[in-house]
């Protein structure tokens, strides 16, 4: 491409299945763009889709305004379907944009501007808020989310994430902004091994280009995630969730390791107790564990509902939490055997 007409910014949609999605994904885009009034191409790689992603893309380019191009290739993930838009992309800045997600109309002026001052942050992390009109079992992550980041959902401001900091925000690509060569760098650095559909897409990833460059995280670059509707997405997705999450931290310290390990083993051993308990006639110590771990279960909630979680998605997590169980159980067991290698990391990675 000439240098004359080489975008502002590249736009990377993986999309898998995501033909219901994209007209309206597109449609926010399209008025981001128009008021961002910006050269920005699009790039929305198909992988490996069973329906008419590839088709609806190419139909929706048509009156699109910015030039739309689409790459179609075999399922492999999306850290695969990120890279491959990602070579292709021209802009000295990449967004990586998930096809679920409702961009702000105010969000890529937003950012594009703030790029443009002097030591401007090489990567950015949006605030994404979930779609609160989702159905039910599309809320549940709403309650494990204000658990572990209350803090920042209390009170979003701009922050950034390092690696002192890495923990204590939410991040992800769903939406993430950075620069061309260091994404380029960070996907070298962290390819996956093996199945790339089995490992985290993100994490790793984005603590390696913490560990490079902070990461902004902005509310005023933002968008709205839509997630999934069904109860039968809801369990596949928490499987997968299972075994994602033993990538994502297993030997990132010798604590998280420990507790990765424990989670695993913890419903059978609990089983196990109570079966030898009851036997033995122990019916109190069965109830007394029972509530016990009724009472860790359920502990989320209160603390969710104090990080001022909405109301509908302490209601989802209350309701879908018989269904949550299981599959993100059976997700870690098949984490903790394929990533068995990541709990005994390098020494030079343990002091990195």
């Amino acid at each position: 491409m000439p240098d004359a007409t080489i975008p502002s910014l590249s736009i990377v949609i993986p999309a898998f299945d995501s033909a219901p999605w994209l007209p309206s994904t597109f449609a926010a885009l399209a008025e981001a763009i128009t008021v961002a009034r910006a050269e920005i191409e699009v790039i929305v790689v198909d992988d490996g889709s069973t329906d008419d992603t590839a088709g609806t893309a190419c139909s929706l380019a048509e009156s699109f305004p910015a030039p739309v191009s689409v790459i179609t290739q075999p399922n492999g993930g999306r850290f695969l379907a990120r890279f491959a838009g990602l070579e292709a992309a021209h802009a000295r800045h990449v967004l990586f944009l998930d096809s679920r997600v409702l961009v702000d109309a105010t969000t890529i002026r937003h950012v594009l501007a703030a790029l443009e001052a002097d030591g401007a942050p090489r990567a950015w992390n949006a605030y994404v808020r979930t779609d609160s009109a989702a159905p039910l079992v599309g809320l549940f992550w709403e309650v494990p989310t204000h658990v572990f980041w209350g803090r920042f959902l209390r009170s979003p401001r701009p922050f950034d994430l390092t690696p002192e900091t890495f923990d204590q925000a939410p991040k992800g690509t769903t939406m993430f902004l950075g620069e061309r060569d260091l994404l380029l760098d960070a996907f070298n650095a962290t390819w996956p091994e093996g199945d790339a559909r089995l490992v985290s897409d993100d994490t790793k990833l984005l603590r390696w280009i913490a560990a490079h460059a902070p990461i902004r995280l902005d509310p005023e670059f933002s968008a709205t995630y839509r997630p999934r509707t069904t109860l039968a997405s809801f369990v596949r997705h928490t499987f997968d969730r299972g075994t994602l999450f033993v990538d994502s931290y297993a030997g990132t310290t010798r604590l998280r390791s420990v507790v990765l390990v424990l989670l695993a083993l913890a419903p059978v051993a609990l089983l196990a107790g109570g079966a030898l308990l009851l036997a033995r006639g122990a019916r109190g110590a069965v109830a007394v564990g029972l509530g016990l771990s009724a009472a860790a279960i359920l502990a989320p909630v209160v603390l969710a509902a104090r990080n001022r979680a909405p109301a509908r998605g302490i209601l989802a997590y209350v309701a879908c939490l018989p269904v949550f169980v299981v599959p993100f159980w059976l997700g870690l067991v098949r984490g903790t055997i394929l990533h068995r290698a990541s709990f005994t990391p390098k020494r030079d990675e343990e002091s990195a």
